[in-house]
């Protein structure tokens, strides 16, 4: 039994995590402190200024654990992680999670390459973005490609020059062939610097060429070359009417950031400037307590935004101070790997941009109300339904499975997750069923349950013993209601599994009628029937469809694997690029099978050991 009192008295004067857990096991609040001694007490001394939302949560705590830390930075990074994680239900929380793209050049490469990218690495590329558009971001790297025939195929160069013919692109003025020795490695470094230029919103350049080649082939009555001109020309003037400069001799990279607020909701509007210009805004919802005022919401958010996204600006001007902001720009130095300046302007035209990031917050608080009050009906609310249902609190995250086969013949089992309404496709998991042979459901589900828990809790063991948080295993975090796709005979699979695996989750069965439509939900051998009109029929047949279009899928995908599988599958340290070297240089089979290990080790792709495994599995 978990003793309060007694425990409280242990907490070290130290920095570090604490984590707040409810009566179920689930964390429902996660916190930094200097002193975890003087912050974690404060929650149960009796005091004036609690917040109502404080109050309720710590009424609901059963029991806390801690993570002590060198540094207050240190506890503000698994801070960030820990609520990343776990989404905490007291925790101010952003609703959204967004990854931008970026326009990636791989500079590393004799001949780069110029492509859509999500991350941002340390690679020796050179990055342009975020974009808050995908669109855009396709609309500008076609044109790129038009104008200056950058290739996009993935070959070794110069390592694989003409060794095959050149793509479709070649043929139609897209690329400049350096696969083939067209261009020189100096002629194409000239073009990818006209690349860099062009995203730094330098246009002027291209723009004179463009029409310049109009009026040409236009004096020379090619009109077919002078409309596509024309049409490139059109093109450039869309890109770079989308770059709003700010300020005409700034080339810094910074993000604006304020909000606008009610008692339940708040909407934080983001300007983001790259290299002086405004490149895009975006705006994130975020759910609040009454009493929790801008600085803490800013915090909040900062601290979440920039734990997920990939680049950090150099300068941050936000609309009031941060607490910690101290330790908050020191770990933002980390993440960036350069020195990041926290700025809450005071006048002048810093000033009026963040008054502008906050009106624009504003409007779409009020335009965007009542869709926010729908969505959360349709997801939270829906998924509250569904505990109201068969009498659970606090249901957050579902399981479902489902078992696809043709005939019995490569059973596959999907796992898919859903947290707070919403499909978490990350955790999204897919079984090759091993055990069972021809058309079973039932003992096809109870490999896929078993693998799955039996594998979720070795794992936890396991970052349990080196010393890691069970938070970040990929099958660690088990869900608050298993739902699976049938009756009684479903539902008595998991119980026996959970049974012997000593787990204790809520599972329910999603029942259907004879025409195959959900009807009910079958829970502790009682069928409950639902409301076909309410929002969590709706979010349980969008459910059942996703456990069923998931393990479809996937069986699709290994029927086509096996329709294309081939003998060189089977040897042993040959994988696919290697597979494809043998059928370039060779042509066939046969031809690989009468090649020597010496012939087989003259391509680049083979070693000793890769060539001496083919020889031997064709000659033993």
């Amino acid at each position: 039994m978990f003793d309060i009192e007694e425990e409280l008295k242990k907490l070290p004067a130290q920095p570090g995590v604490y984590i707040m857990h409810d009566s179920r096991d689930r964390i429902i609040y996660v916190g930094k402190a200097i002193s975890l001694k003087n912050r974690v007490r404060q929650y149960f001394q009796s005091s004036r200024n609690k917040t109502a939302k404080i109050e309720q949560m710590v009424s609901r705590i059963a029991w806390f654990e801690y993570i002590i830390t060198d540094s207050e930075l240190e506890a503000l990074v698994l801070e960030c992680n820990l609520i990343k994680e776990h989404r905490p239900r007291y925790n101010t929380m952003l609703k959204d999670d967004k990854t931008y793209p970026y326009i990636k050049i791989t500079l590393a490469e004799e001949f780069p390459r110029v492509m859509i990218s999500r991350t941002v690495k340390k690679d020796k590329s050179r990055y342009f973005g975020p974009y808050t558009s995908a669109g855009a971001v396709k609309d500008t790297l076609e044109l790129i490609h038009k104008l200056y025939r950058i290739r996009t195929c993935s070959r070794n160069l110069p390592r694989d020059t003409a060794k095959e013919r050149p793509c479709l692109n070649y043929h139609i003025h897209q690329c400049d062939a350096p696969c083939q020795g067209y261009i020189s490695k100096e002629e194409y470094a000239k073009s990818i610097a006209q690349v860099q230029e062009f995203l730094n919103g330098h246009y002027d350049g291209i723009l004179n060429m463009l029409k310049g080649k109009m009026q040409e082939a236009s004096d020379r009555m090619d009109f077919e070359k002078a409309i596509e001109y024309r049409e490139l020309l059109a093109s450039v003037k869309k890109v770079a009417q989308k770059q709003k400069i700010t300020n005409g001799n700034d080339t810094d990279d910074r993000d604006i950031i304020a909000l606008a607020k009610d008692d339940t909701d708040a909407v934080v509007q983001v300007f983001f400037v790259r290299e002086g210009k405004l490149i895009g805004r975006d705006h994130f919802h975020v759910n609040i307590g009454a009493e929790e005022d801008t600085r803490q919401i800013l915090t909040s958010f900062v601290k979440q935004f920039y734990s997920g996204t990939p680049f950090v600006p150099r300068q941050l001007w936000v609309q009031t101070e941060l607490e910690d902001m101290e330790v908050i720009g020191r770990w933002l130095e980390t993440r960036r790997g350069q020195k990041v300046r926290i700025i809450v302007p005071q006048k002048g035209q810093k000033e009026r941009l963040v008054e502008l990031a906050e009106r624009n917050a504003a409007l779409v608080l009020s335009q965007d109300k009542e869709k926010i009050k729908r969505e959360e009906l349709r997801t939270i609310g829906a998924m509250n339904q569904i505990g109201q249902l068969i009498g659970l609190d606090g249901v957050r995250r579902v399981e479902a499975y489902d078992i696809s086969n043709t005939s019995g013949m490569e059973s596959v089992g999907s796992m898919i997750v859903y947290e707070d309404g919403r499909p978490k496709r990350s955790d999204y998991r897919k079984f090759r069923i091993r055990s069972v042979k021809g058309p079973n459901d039932y003992a096809s589900m109870r490999e896929v349950l078993f693998r799955r828990f039996r594998h979720g809790m070795q794992e936890t063991k396991d970052l349990k013993e080196q010393g890691e948080d069970a938070a970040f295993g990929s099958f660690t975090r088990f869900p608050d209601l298993l739902m699976m796709d049938g009756g009684r005979g479903q539902v008595n699979i998991a119980l026996e599994v959970l049974r012997e695996l000593g787990l204790e989750i809520p599972v329910c069965g999603m029942v259907k009628d004879d025409r195959h439509r959900t009807r009910g939900l079958y829970y502790e051998n009682v069928e409950v029937p639902i409301d076909t009109h309410s929002e969590a029929f709706r979010l349980i047949t969008r459910i059942q469809d996703e456990a069923h279009r998931f393990a479809i899928e996937y069986h699709r995908s290994l029927r086509g694997k096996d329709q294309v599988r081939s003998i060189l599958d089977d040897i042993p340290d040959i994988g696919p690029a290697r597979r494809k070297a043998l059928m370039r240089e060779f042509k066939s089979i046969e031809a690989v099978k009468a090649a020597g290990v010496e012939e087989l080790l003259k391509l680049p792709e083979m070693n000793r050991k890769s060539a001496e495994s083919v020889y031997q599995f064709f000659h033993s």
